[in-house]
């Protein structure tokens, strides 16, 4: 095999049309030797070529004669003295951090361990086991593809409605997506999925993580699988078990036409990305790829004792950020899915991890500096889960411009709300308004919030409120993983039920949790799935379930198919409401030039909320009057959008509570657009009321009116 010195960047196997140019970083390395395989059942390499030159901390080597498809891995040569921080062991075949395509997921065995499993001396002593049978296998991808007239919709955030999903789970079991595209990025990028999408009037697909993962041993032990994926082994590598075809290009190909078909349906592409740690766990994980390649770069280890791992995401590692390669291994990788991938926008998992200098979380991190400063990565929509399990890592409200935050106080504060127990009024109010409480302080606006009820981790929205308890026993850990208690609403009855007076209910309260989420100030996320009524059984921690507890069952009866079109009305009615997407917080004053502020919020009587209101425990009922006067946003010619005055009734009382509507320039009469208690309106049932009126709200519903000149109906 012909070999030349090549070039140290860029780093992993890059085909130029000529040949492939191999780049591994690897600053204690003492040497490195590249692995040719000619399949992938292969249980040994064919070829084993030391890459010949080494510069900055680069080992790098050009073939002429390798193509794209060859599949290779890495050994690299060096100490293993786990007291130092050095694991290197040539007998492990490891995986280009910086592949492009994983065409061989990892099989387990005692060989993919860098020291001898079951040792007295535990991880102390090496294993000279060849794993080369069962380690991953890369490919070298030729990236050129046809993009065509792909444009980003590039929407903006005050426009951006979510939907979190997962690639396989949504369309597996979808009937109108063609069967063998099912479960794939094909499948999503299916006719079916895609008017499905635009159906429900989302404009983004946040997708779980597609970065190739690791199934963890102890869950293929068991007959399941990391189904979620949040196991990363390559941050540049599509999935294959979501692809349709199986060769390494064709999962790149598959991926970026999925991409391009939901672009031209105007949904933005939001990936789940997990850079915070990857699959090889802690000092007893196995030796996959980072570990084995530099150990000391890769990972934070313990400063007194590096044998460990600092741990701030309860999966064994953290990767180390203070270490320039580290961050430029995460900045190269989203510069890869942006500008070859196309993709729009990231959620980065764990988030405050990444944070974290030294011990506390640093909000003014190399990361967050070096995002600031790229011209690429700072285009783009950037979410963060805005905590991690370290101590200080609750950092909701405290990450700095560009980025927006899952927002977990709004997902508490409507949860407990609803479920009548720990959320006054006044907090629901907060978060109705945008929180301005944890975003106006640093610049950011409404849209710097994330809002959701509901997300992939934990109970879906329909055993939100039928369970009190988990029931995760299908996971084989004896119920005990997972969030111990949901302080539920399931109206005495856990679990399905035949009484169609407790489903009806169950019913308005998942319609309430969707009302409220889609009719609050910032950006809505709906957790797939959750607009059919999805349920997981009451387990709350679904990330081994690839089958039917984690996918989608698209048998709709009527109360479901009902719900999916409450939540299309949901979105149509925020698409026409433009006050409802106000780009600014609200102030609460008068306006000096039409004379009348841009929200009132009132007590069920009409009066304004007064101190004494706010403090009131029992309330538990609230008016917002959200005048035309408020809207803030402008067409193509800068012209402000039209649109009406609105007020919304909340009430979380059991009773029925009257609310008087009041009045207002534009707002004699009130016409009733929507209402949780009564969905859709019956046949016959009032629609118009005069200000000064009594509206009699059902216990725990939600109602939303506009201005109207129209004449009341009784």
């Amino acid at each position: 095999m012909r070999v030349w010195p090549g070039q140290p960047f860029p780093l992993g196997a890059t085909w130029d049309g000529l040949g492939v140019n191999f780049s591994l970083f690897s600053e204690s390395a003492e040497r490195v030797e590249l692995c040719l395989f000619d399949g992938v059942d292969d249980e040994r390499e064919s070829e084993r070529v030391p890459l010949p030159d080494y510069d900055e901390h680069v080992w790098h080597g050009y073939f002429p004669d390798v193509r794209p498809g060859q599949l290779y891995g890495y050994r690299v040569h060096g100490p293993y003295d786990p007291s130092r921080g050095l694991r290197f062991n040539p007998a492990k075949l490891l995986a280009d951090p910086y592949a492009k395509t994983v065409v061989r997921a990892t099989r387990w065995d005692d060989a993919m361990f860098g020291y001898r499993v079951g040792g007295e001396r535990e991880d102390l002593d090496p294993d000279a086991r060849d794993n080369a049978a069962f380690a991953p296998l890369s490919a070298v991808v030729d990236a050129a593809y046809e993009w065509s007239d792909d444009r980003r919709p590039r929407t903006p955030w005050h426009r951006t409605v979510i939907y979190e999903t997962h690639v396989r789970g949504f369309t597996l079991r979808h009937p109108d997506v063609p069967e063998e595209l099912r479960g794939t990025y094909a499948g999503i990028a299916s006719e079916a999925a895609i008017e499905y999408l635009t159906a429900l009037g989302v404009t983004a697909v946040e997708l779980m993580p597609v970065h190739h993962h690791v199934d963890d041993r102890h869950l293929v032990e068991r007959g399941l699988t990391n189904y979620w994926g949040y196991n990363t082994l390559s941050f540049f590598s599509p999935d294959a078990r979501y692809a349709s075809r199986t060769g390494g290009g064709d999962v790149v190909r598959e991926f970026k036409m999925m991409v391009r078909a939901l672009h031209a349906a105007g949904l933005e592409v939001i990936l789940d990305v997990v850079y915070n740690h990857t699959a090889e766990g802690n000092h007893l994980g196995p030796t996959l790829s980072l570990r084995g390649i530099d150990n000391r770069t890769y990972y934070r280890l313990v400063p007194d004792d590096p044998r460990y791992y600092m741990d701030f995401t309860g999966c064994g590692n953290t990767l180390n950020m203070q270490h320039p390669q580290v961050l430029r291994m995460i900045m190269d990788s989203l510069r890869y899915w942006i500008e070859e991938m196309h993709v729009d926008g990231f959620r980065f998992d764990l988030a405050s991890a990444l944070a974290r200098e030294l011990y506390e979380v640093d909000k003014l991190g190399s990361f967050f500096d070096i995002i600031h400063q790229d011209p690429v990565i700072s285009r783009v929509k950037l979410i963060a889960e805005p905590w991690d399990l370290g101590e200080g890592g609750y950092q909701v409200g405290k990450f700095p411009v560009l980025w927006t935050e899952w927002n977990g106080r709004y997902r508490d504060a409507v949860r407990g709300f609803w479920h009548g127990n720990g959320c006054s009024v006044g907090e629901l109010a907060t978060r109705l308004a945008g929180s301005s409480d944890l975003y106006e302080h640093s610049g950011r606006k409404p849209s710097a919030s994330i809002n959701f009820v509901t997300c992939h981790d934990g109970f879906t929205l329909r055993d939100l409120v039928s369970y009190d308890h988990k029931h995760n026993e299908a996971n084989g850990e004896g119920n005990r993983d997972g969030e111990s208690h949901n302080r539920s609403w399931n109206c005495g009855v856990e679990g399905q039920t035949d009484d169609p007076a407790v489903s009806a209910l169950r019913l308005r309260q998942s319609r309430n949790f969707l009302a409220t989420l889609m009719f609050s100030l910032g950006v809505p996320m709906i957790s797939g799935g959750d607009e059919i009524g999805r349920t997981q059984g009451g387990n709350n921690n679904a990330y081994c379930q690839d089958g039917p507890i984690g996918w989608y069952d698209w048998d709709l009866d009527a109360d479901r198919a009902g719900l999916l079109d409450f939540v299309r009305r949901l979105n149509a009615i925020r698409r026409d409401q433009p006050v409802l997407r106000r780009r600014a917080f609200f102030d609460g004053r008068t306006s000096e030039e039409v004379g009348s502020k841009d929200i009132y919020w009132l007590h069920p009587e009409g009066h304004e909320m007064t101190g004494k209101d706010w403090a009131d425990a029992e309330l538990r009922s609230l008016g917002a009057m959200l005048t035309a006067e408020a809207i803030d946003e402008v067409d193509d010619r800068g012209r402000r959008l039209r649109g009406d005055t609105l007020f919304l009734t909340v009430n979380g009382r059991s009773e029925a509570r009257p609310f008087v509507l009041p009045g207002a320039a534009d707002a004699g009469r009130w016409e009733r657009m929507l209402d949780t208690a009564n969905d859709p309106l019956t046949r016959g049932a009032r629609r118009v009321w005069r200000a000064g009126e009594r509206f009699r709200a059902a216990g725990r519903s939600v109602a939303l009116f506009r201005a109207t000149d129209r004449e009341p109906t009784t």
